[in-house]
Protein backbone atom coordinates (compact mmCIF):
# COMPACT_ATOMS: atom_id res chain seq x y z
CA UNK A 1 0.00 0.00 0.00
CA UNK A 2 2.75 2.33 -1.00
CA UNK A 3 -0.07 5.40 -1.13
CA UNK A 4 -0.21 5.21 2.52
CA UNK A 5 3.41 7.09 2.31
CA UNK A 6 1.73 10.21 0.87
CA UNK A 7 -2.01 9.96 2.64
CA UNK A 8 -3.39 12.73 5.06
CA UNK A 9 -2.57 11.65 8.36
CA UNK A 10 0.98 10.46 6.89
CA UNK A 11 3.52 13.46 8.89
CA UNK A 12 0.79 14.38 11.83
CA UNK A 13 2.67 13.61 15.05
CA UNK A 14 1.70 10.79 16.73
CA UNK A 15 0.96 12.32 20.12
CA UNK A 16 -1.87 14.23 18.14
CA UNK A 17 -4.33 11.62 17.26
CA UNK A 18 -6.30 10.05 19.64
CA UNK A 19 -8.75 6.99 17.92
CA UNK A 20 -11.30 5.87 20.08
CA UNK A 21 -13.49 2.58 18.90
CA UNK A 22 -16.71 3.11 20.93
CA UNK A 23 -17.91 -0.40 20.41
CA UNK A 24 -16.83 -3.55 19.02
CA UNK A 25 -16.57 -4.24 15.51
CA UNK A 26 -20.24 -4.86 13.53
CA UNK A 27 -20.48 -8.39 11.84
CA UNK A 28 -23.00 -7.44 9.77
CA UNK A 29 -24.62 -10.60 7.90
CA UNK A 30 -28.20 -9.31 6.26
CA UNK A 31 -30.82 -11.50 4.04
CA UNK A 32 -32.91 -9.55 1.78
CA UNK A 33 -35.50 -8.42 4.71
CA UNK A 34 -32.51 -6.23 6.34
CA UNK A 35 -33.24 -2.33 6.57
CA UNK A 36 -31.75 0.01 8.55
CA UNK A 37 -33.34 3.60 9.83
CA UNK A 38 -31.03 5.26 12.51
CA UNK A 39 -28.43 8.50 13.81
CA UNK A 40 -25.23 7.41 15.50
CA UNK A 41 -23.68 9.26 17.60
CA UNK A 42 -20.14 8.72 16.20
CA UNK A 43 -18.74 8.06 12.90
CA UNK A 44 -19.66 4.44 11.43
CA UNK A 45 -16.97 3.00 8.72
CA UNK A 46 -18.71 0.29 6.67
CA UNK A 47 -16.86 -2.44 4.59
CA UNK A 48 -18.41 -4.94 2.28
CA UNK A 49 -17.20 -8.13 2.03
CA UNK A 50 -20.31 -9.92 -0.24
CA UNK A 51 -23.70 -9.00 -1.48
CA UNK A 52 -24.78 -5.59 -2.27
CA UNK A 53 -26.75 -2.86 -0.11
CA UNK A 54 -28.99 0.42 -0.91
CA UNK A 55 -28.00 3.16 1.17
CA UNK A 56 -29.39 6.71 1.22
CA UNK A 57 -27.55 9.70 3.77
CA UNK A 58 -29.50 12.63 3.82
CA UNK A 59 -29.48 13.57 -0.28
CA UNK A 60 -27.18 10.98 -1.37
CA UNK A 61 -28.58 7.43 -2.75
CA UNK A 62 -26.00 4.30 -3.38
CA UNK A 63 -25.50 1.17 -3.66
CA UNK A 64 -22.39 -0.52 -1.92
CA UNK A 65 -20.73 -3.28 -3.59
CA UNK A 66 -18.23 -6.05 -1.91
CA UNK A 67 -15.00 -4.09 -2.38
CA UNK A 68 -15.95 -0.68 -1.07
CA UNK A 69 -16.16 1.01 1.97
CA UNK A 70 -18.65 3.98 2.76
CA UNK A 71 -17.94 6.76 5.90
CA UNK A 72 -21.35 8.11 7.64
CA UNK A 73 -20.54 10.67 9.48
CA UNK A 74 -21.49 11.54 13.44
CA UNK A 75 -25.22 12.38 13.65
CA UNK A 76 -26.02 12.00 9.86
CA UNK A 77 -29.36 10.07 9.54
CA UNK A 78 -29.07 7.18 7.05
CA UNK A 79 -31.29 4.49 5.72
CA UNK A 80 -30.11 1.22 4.17
CA UNK A 81 -32.07 -1.80 2.68
CA UNK A 82 -30.52 -5.17 1.03
CA UNK A 83 -29.76 -4.73 -2.74
CA UNK A 84 -30.87 -8.08 -3.64
CA UNK A 85 -29.49 -11.25 -4.20
CA UNK A 86 -27.16 -13.15 -1.34
CA UNK A 87 -26.38 -11.96 1.89
CA UNK A 88 -25.02 -8.51 2.42
CA UNK A 89 -21.62 -9.24 5.06
CA UNK A 90 -19.59 -7.12 5.81
CA UNK A 91 -17.77 -5.30 8.96
CA UNK A 92 -19.08 -1.67 10.54
CA UNK A 93 -16.83 -0.13 12.85
CA UNK A 94 -17.76 3.10 15.14
CA UNK A 95 -15.35 5.56 16.25
CA UNK A 96 -14.30 8.71 16.91
CA UNK A 97 -10.71 9.84 15.70
CA UNK A 98 -9.60 13.49 17.94
CA UNK A 99 -7.06 16.11 17.06
CA UNK A 100 -5.40 16.81 20.40
CA UNK A 101 -8.11 15.67 22.22
CA UNK A 102 -9.96 19.07 20.98
CA UNK A 103 -11.07 18.57 17.61
CA UNK A 104 -12.83 15.97 15.40
CA UNK A 105 -10.04 15.48 12.81
CA UNK A 106 -13.60 13.40 10.27
CA UNK A 107 -14.96 16.96 10.60
CA UNK A 108 -11.62 19.01 9.14
CA UNK A 109 -11.55 16.63 5.91
CA UNK A 110 -13.58 16.45 2.60
CA UNK A 111 -13.99 13.22 1.62
CA UNK A 112 -15.82 10.76 -0.77
CA UNK A 113 -18.47 9.31 0.80
CA UNK A 114 -17.62 5.83 -0.84
CA UNK A 115 -15.06 4.71 -2.45
CA UNK A 116 -13.72 1.08 -4.08
CA UNK A 117 -10.53 0.38 -1.93
CA UNK A 118 -7.89 0.10 -4.46
CA UNK A 119 -5.56 -2.47 -2.19
CA UNK A 120 -8.60 -4.62 -1.61
CA UNK A 121 -6.70 -8.01 -2.87
CA UNK A 122 -4.42 -6.74 0.93
CA UNK A 123 -7.00 -5.28 2.93
CA UNK A 124 -9.66 -8.33 2.05
CA UNK A 125 -8.06 -10.48 4.51
CA UNK A 126 -7.75 -8.28 7.15
CA UNK A 127 -10.97 -7.21 6.76
CA UNK A 128 -12.34 -10.73 7.15
CA UNK A 129 -10.18 -11.53 10.12
CA UNK A 130 -11.17 -8.36 12.09
CA UNK A 131 -14.88 -9.31 11.31
CA UNK A 132 -13.86 -12.91 12.56
CA UNK A 133 -12.66 -12.05 15.38
CA UNK A 134 -14.52 -9.15 16.68
CA UNK A 135 -14.62 -9.45 20.80
CA UNK A 136 -18.10 -9.90 22.41
CA UNK A 137 -17.24 -7.05 25.35
CA UNK A 138 -15.00 -3.96 24.56
CA UNK A 139 -12.63 -2.94 21.93
CA UNK A 140 -9.06 -4.46 22.14
CA UNK A 141 -5.51 -3.32 21.61
CA UNK A 142 -5.52 -5.39 18.70
CA UNK A 143 -8.75 -4.27 17.31
CA UNK A 144 -7.20 -0.46 18.09
CA UNK A 145 -4.27 -1.24 15.67
CA UNK A 146 -6.22 -3.09 13.13
CA UNK A 147 -8.94 -0.77 12.54
CA UNK A 148 -6.40 2.00 12.27
CA UNK A 149 -4.88 0.51 9.28
CA UNK A 150 -8.12 -0.05 7.50
CA UNK A 151 -9.32 3.63 8.49
CA UNK A 152 -6.02 5.13 6.72
CA UNK A 153 -6.56 2.94 3.95
CA UNK A 154 -10.33 4.36 3.28
CA UNK A 155 -8.87 7.82 3.78
CA UNK A 156 -5.93 7.42 1.29
CA UNK A 157 -8.06 6.85 -0.79
CA UNK A 158 -11.36 9.00 0.29
CA UNK A 159 -9.46 12.39 0.84
CA UNK A 160 -10.25 15.05 -0.93
CA UNK A 161 -8.46 18.09 0.54
CA UNK A 162 -8.67 19.57 3.88
CA UNK A 163 -11.84 22.20 5.06
CA UNK A 164 -11.69 25.81 3.92
CA UNK A 165 -10.08 28.43 5.98
CA UNK A 166 -13.20 30.13 5.68
CA UNK A 167 -15.23 26.61 7.08
CA UNK A 168 -12.52 26.41 10.02
CA UNK A 169 -12.87 30.24 10.87
CA UNK A 170 -15.83 28.92 12.49
CA UNK A 171 -14.57 25.81 13.71
CA UNK A 172 -13.18 25.52 17.44
CA UNK A 173 -10.73 22.73 16.08
CA UNK A 174 -9.02 25.36 13.45
CA UNK A 175 -6.01 25.94 16.00
CA UNK A 176 -5.60 22.33 16.07
CA UNK A 177 -5.56 21.65 12.40
CA UNK A 178 -3.18 24.98 11.90
CA UNK A 179 -0.62 23.17 14.68
CA UNK A 180 -1.19 19.55 12.89
CA UNK A 181 -0.19 21.14 8.95
CA UNK A 182 2.47 23.09 10.79
CA UNK A 183 4.20 20.33 12.15
CA UNK A 184 3.32 18.02 9.04
CA UNK A 185 4.62 20.66 6.77
CA UNK A 186 8.15 20.39 8.36
CA UNK A 187 8.60 17.36 8.91
CA UNK A 188 8.26 16.43 5.23
CA UNK A 189 10.49 19.14 3.85
CA UNK A 190 13.04 20.27 7.48
CA UNK A 191 15.46 20.99 5.13
CA UNK A 192 13.60 23.77 3.16
CA UNK A 193 14.46 27.62 3.74
CA UNK A 194 12.78 29.50 5.24
CA UNK A 195 10.69 26.90 6.02
CA UNK A 196 9.02 27.75 9.20
CA UNK A 197 9.32 31.36 9.02
CA UNK A 198 7.15 31.59 5.52
CA UNK A 199 4.69 28.60 7.51
CA UNK A 200 3.85 31.28 10.21
CA UNK A 201 3.26 33.79 7.85
CA UNK A 202 0.12 31.95 6.85
CA UNK A 203 -0.94 30.90 9.82
CA UNK A 204 -4.46 33.27 11.35
CA UNK A 205 -3.14 33.71 14.67
CA UNK A 206 -0.32 36.13 16.31
CA UNK A 207 2.55 34.21 16.51
CA UNK A 208 3.32 34.43 19.95
CA UNK A 209 -0.24 32.80 21.08
CA UNK A 210 0.06 30.21 18.37
CA UNK A 211 3.93 29.30 19.35
CA UNK A 212 2.52 28.90 23.25
CA UNK A 213 -0.57 26.75 21.74
CA UNK A 214 2.14 24.58 19.38
CA UNK A 215 4.24 24.08 22.28
CA UNK A 216 1.21 23.13 24.79
CA UNK A 217 0.31 20.54 22.07
CA UNK A 218 3.40 19.28 20.61
CA UNK A 219 5.51 19.50 23.17
CA UNK A 220 8.14 21.77 22.48
CA UNK A 221 8.07 25.53 20.51
CA UNK A 222 8.02 24.90 16.46
CA UNK A 223 11.76 25.99 15.94
CA UNK A 224 12.51 23.30 19.04
CA UNK A 225 9.97 20.56 16.75
CA UNK A 226 11.86 22.13 13.02
CA UNK A 227 15.49 21.12 14.74
CA UNK A 228 14.42 18.01 15.68
CA UNK A 229 12.97 16.89 12.49
CA UNK A 230 16.54 18.04 10.98
CA UNK A 231 18.49 16.08 13.65
CA UNK A 232 16.28 12.86 12.47
CA UNK A 233 17.16 13.70 9.28
CA UNK A 234 20.27 13.96 9.73
CA UNK A 235 19.95 10.26 11.34
CA UNK A 236 19.14 8.95 7.87
CA UNK A 237 22.17 10.40 6.59
CA UNK A 238 24.24 9.35 8.74
CA UNK A 239 23.49 6.01 8.42
CA UNK A 240 23.99 5.95 4.54
CA UNK A 241 27.65 6.37 5.53
CA UNK A 242 28.26 10.48 5.27
CA UNK A 243 30.57 12.19 7.56
CA UNK A 244 29.49 13.97 10.11
CA UNK A 245 31.21 17.32 8.54
CA UNK A 246 29.23 16.10 4.99
CA UNK A 247 26.01 15.41 7.05
CA UNK A 248 26.20 19.10 8.64
CA UNK A 249 26.78 21.07 5.38
CA UNK A 250 24.09 19.40 4.45
CA UNK A 251 21.93 20.87 7.17
CA UNK A 252 23.08 24.24 6.61
CA UNK A 253 25.69 23.97 9.59
CA UNK A 254 29.23 25.51 8.58
CA UNK A 255 30.75 24.49 12.04
CA UNK A 256 30.33 20.37 11.81
CA UNK A 257 31.53 21.17 16.26
CA UNK A 258 28.09 23.24 16.76
CA UNK A 259 25.84 20.89 14.70
CA UNK A 260 27.56 17.60 16.75
CA UNK A 261 26.20 19.95 19.91
CA UNK A 262 23.24 20.24 18.30
CA UNK A 263 22.86 16.81 17.42
CA UNK A 264 23.36 15.38 20.97
CA UNK A 265 21.12 17.89 22.46
CA UNK A 266 18.26 16.62 20.50
CA UNK A 267 19.36 12.80 19.78
CA UNK A 268 21.04 11.94 23.10
CA UNK A 269 24.78 10.63 21.60
CA UNK A 270 27.03 12.47 19.69
CA UNK A 271 26.70 12.01 15.45
CA UNK A 272 30.35 10.38 15.30
CA UNK A 273 29.38 7.32 17.56
CA UNK A 274 26.18 6.87 16.29
CA UNK A 275 27.89 6.63 12.84
CA UNK A 276 30.50 4.35 14.15
CA UNK A 277 27.50 1.47 15.81
CA UNK A 278 25.84 2.23 12.59
CA UNK A 279 28.96 0.69 10.54
CA UNK A 280 29.83 -1.43 13.54
CA UNK A 281 26.32 -2.68 12.94
CA UNK A 282 26.34 -2.87 9.11
CA UNK A 283 29.81 -5.05 9.26
CA UNK A 284 28.45 -7.43 11.80
CA UNK A 285 25.36 -8.20 9.47
CA UNK A 286 27.95 -8.55 6.32
CA UNK A 287 30.49 -11.32 8.65
CA UNK A 288 26.92 -12.91 9.39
Amino acid sequence: MDKSEHGPLNRIPVQALSLRLARTPIRMQHAQTWRIDKINPVHDLVFCLTGKARYRVGEESFVLHEGEAMLIRARERFHGVHGGGDDYTGVAQHFTLDLFGRADLIDQMHLQRRVKLRDWSVLHPLIVHYRTMAATTSPTLVQHHQFMVLLLAFLDDAFLGWREEGDLLANQGQLSLQIMLLASGLAADPLKEDALEKALERVPYNRDYFRRAFRERIGMTPQKYLELKRMEYAIHRLGLGKTVKETAAELGYSDPYFFSRMFKQYIGASPSSYRLKRTARSRYRYVE
